[in-house]
């Protein structure tokens, strides 16, 4: 069995975040970069479903800038068996469409019985890339899952809802997806950050792929952006008898209502 792990290099939660002015794009230079903390959760899922599955192979799989390999290599110091970088020039401020074509594609040149992923990124914060992944692959997809097992071709899980409790299963091939209900990511032992600087790692291009950024499919792009504005004074509205018009006056003029 192939277990693909979809992971994403972003700026640390604890860091300063900010959007470059010129660009529209977040400035990853802001802060220090970072595994997203989500998508270790996906590894360690993986790899722990690798420990129950002998012969199951984890392979990392990330697309991003010069700096992700960094960053990939704490995954396999976890566990993975080999990583898969998605690095080209026509990537950068991808939108969510581009980035789940571009993923699908390396997911097929891979080749997979389980595709794995957080349920939404820390910086993006999306949410929707591992059901696109899914579409393009044409495999069914279980989201949102609080707790995860594999057992006899079938993925299955539970997904919390309003009313309850949703218990979900999909034969292989399939995506799913991760909460952070699931058991925190292992910490990487001196063993396992010596033996990641020796694993297999390879880098694909979109050309790779077959994939045009530049097609007609729909791509997002930024129109404009300011910075947020310094936060003003509060209104304070007494009530002499006429407190609710003077809210609802506030509340129409700020476009709130």
């Amino acid at each position: 069995m192939r277990i693909i792990v979809l992971v994403k290099e972003v700026p640390d939660t604890y860091g300063s975040r900010t959007l470059d002015l010129q660009t529209g794009l977040a400035d990853r230079d802001a802060s220090e970069r970072v595994l997203d903390e989500i998508g270790e959760r996906a590894i360690e899922f993986a790899v722990s479903s690798a420990e129950q599955h002998p012969g199951t192979e984890v392979v990392l799989l990330s697309a991003g800038p010069d700096s992700v390999p960094a960053t990939l290599r704490k995954g396999l110091a976890m566990g993975a068996s080999r990583a898969v970088h998605v690095r080209d020039d026509g990537m950068r401020g991808a939108d969510l469409t581009l980035t789940a074509e571009a993923l699908a594609r390396a997911i097929e040149r891979i080749g997979f019985d389980l595709v794995v992923a957080g349920n939404l990124s820390t910086d993006g914060s999306g949410g929707v890339v591992p059901a696109m992944v899914a579409q393009w692959l044409g495999v069914p997809h279980a989201t949102n899952l609080d707790a995860a097992g594999i057992e006899d071709g079938t993925v299955s899980g539970e997904r919390a809802s309003d009313g309850g409790v949703l218990r979900l299963s999909a034969p292989l091939p399939a995506v799913l997806s991760i909460t952070e209900r699931l058991p925190d990511p292992r910490f990487p032992h001196f063993t396992g950050i010596m033996a990641a600087k020796r694993k297999p790692f390879e880098t694909l291009g979109l050309a790779d792929l077959g994939v045009d950024a530049g097609a007609d499919t729909p791509r997002s792009v930024v129109l404009a952006v300011n910075e947020r504005p310094a936060r003003a004074a509060g209104v304070k509205i007494v009530d002499d008898g006429d407190a609710g018009t003077r809210i609802a006056e506030f509340l129409v003029q700020n476009r709130l209502a």
